[in-house]
């Protein structure tokens, strides 16, 4: 009873569009890793909804949404989307929260600054929003879960992490934090917050039970994944398969479909390898087509060529059942396209991704070239419509992974997809 969609790459793949159009069938989307340095962008008859905790699911209005138990959650972020969402008429009395997600603290966000200034040459390229803290503090059993939060344990569970993590903080030259002020202010989000809090894993497998469709939806994307992506340059979650079942409660035997979703080109935010990375005109271009700038950060996105070497591993590492391509109507509006289809490492080819750093820092993109110039693609309904250069394209795509493509998007509205 459970469909799955996650990034395939280094995420900004446009998840939010499929999740949007799946959810439509479902009775519950659920979001189960990550925190709010993510970002899925919803457009709605006009109106663009970004998202940075809220399953953007939730505008479907019979969806209940669901924040799983892995993920980190900044309790001032998630009040300002539910007040957004109110704003713009959704009632977001659909909206549950795990007792046992973790929260991220003003700490957490002094401490995530402090980690990246020390780094200093070697920085990851986080989002200083907290994240990798407060996992920190939950694989160290510090952490304060979401029952905690709005118990009467609070108020000592903080008094002690404040003591403790100011004496880092105070040592590095770095702000440290009032306990008096940290909890007014919070024990007011706690009050605000309450409703929606509860058991969310015994919820989902009553639903299970009476045979209602879930969806869970990804944040971040398998490359940046902790154990299976490019190791340091990570989030500090499991974006991958594995982490529904952790992130949620749901065990692996309800999991149906698995949906890889991917851009047209590719893109990654931050520091860490990058094979097919265009760093002159070309990439410049597509950046500018594509809108590429952070949902969460704004930063420019660096951009490069669609790389099915690692597609293919996100497909064995997920088990991905079919894929969906976004953004091929910006790929479109250039004259020649590139398709990474193996790489030249030390003297040989290579076919298999491997997250070894030196490996992927000395690795040389070996390229098909395609013909591009599609045209407008945006009234394109079934497959049959889109001009055979794009066909072309996808079809070569879907040879090289051995999967299928379902969904294709074919511009930035809700509405335009191609369903297979």
């Amino acid at each position: 009873m459970v469909d799955v969609v996650l990034g395939a790459f280094y995420g900004d793949e446009g998840k939010g569009k499929i999740i949007d159009y799946l959810s439509g069938n479902c009775k519950y989307a659920v979001r189960f890793s990550g925190g709010n340095n993510a970002g899925h962008t919803i457009e709605v008859d006009g109106k663009k909804f970004a998202f940075h905790l809220i399953p953007s699911g939730i505008l479907n209005k019979n969806v209940k949404a669901i924040l799983g138990n892995g993920v980190v959650i900044d309790p001032k972020v998630l009040i300002e989307e539910i007040d957004n969402l109110k704003e713009n008429g959704y009632k977001v009395d659909n909206l549950y929260i795990s007792d046992k997600a973790h929260l991220i603290l003003p700490y957490h966000i002094e401490l995530d600054k402090m980690l990246e200034d020390i780094r200093e040459d070697k920085k990851i390229g986080t989002t200083k929003r907290g994240i990798g803290p407060a996992y920190s503090d939950k694989f160290e059993r510090s952490g304060i879960r979401m029952e905690d939060f709005i118990s009467d344990k609070f108020a000592d569970y903080l008094k002690t992490n404040i003591k403790n993590k100011n004496i880092i903080l105070s040592a590095y030259g770095y702000n440290t934090i009032d306990f008096d002020e940290v909890y007014n202010e919070y024990k007011k989000y706690a009050e605000i917050l309450k409703p929606y809090i509860c058991d969310t894993t015994t919820m989902l497998h009553q639903a299970i039970l009476n045979k209602e469709k879930i969806l869970c939806e990804g944040a971040q994307a398998t490359l940046l994944d902790i154990d299976f992506g490019s190791y340091p340059y990570v989030t500090s979650s499991n974006p991958t398969i594995g982490g529904v079942s952790t992130g949620t409660g749901i065990g692996a035997k309800y999991i149906n479909d698995v949906y890889g979703v991917i851009k047209a080109y590719s893109s990654r935010v931050g520091e860490g390898p990058y094979v097919t990375e265009l760093k002159g005109e070309v990439g410049d271009k597509i950046r500018e087509l594509g809108h590429e700038y952070g949902t969460t950060t704004k930063r420019p996105r660096r951009c490069g060529w669609l790389d099915t070497v690692a597609l293919k591993y996100a497909v064995m590492v997920n088990g991905l059942t079919h894929l969906a391509i976004n953004h091929l109507d910006t790929i479109g509006k250039l004259d020649k396209i590139k398709l990474c289809v193996a790489y030249e490492y030390d003297g040989r080819k290579e076919e298999y991704f491997h997250t070894n750093l030196d490996f992927l820092n000395n690795c040389k993109p070996i390229y098909e070239e395609f013909p591009g110039d599609f045209g407008d693609i945006s009234n394109c309904k079934k497959y049959e419509d889109l001009p055979s250069n794009a066909k072309k394209y996808i079809e070569r795509i879907e040879e090289l992974t051995n999967t299928k493509v379902k969904f294709i998007g074919t511009g930035p509205a809700r509405d335009d997809i191609i369903v297979r």
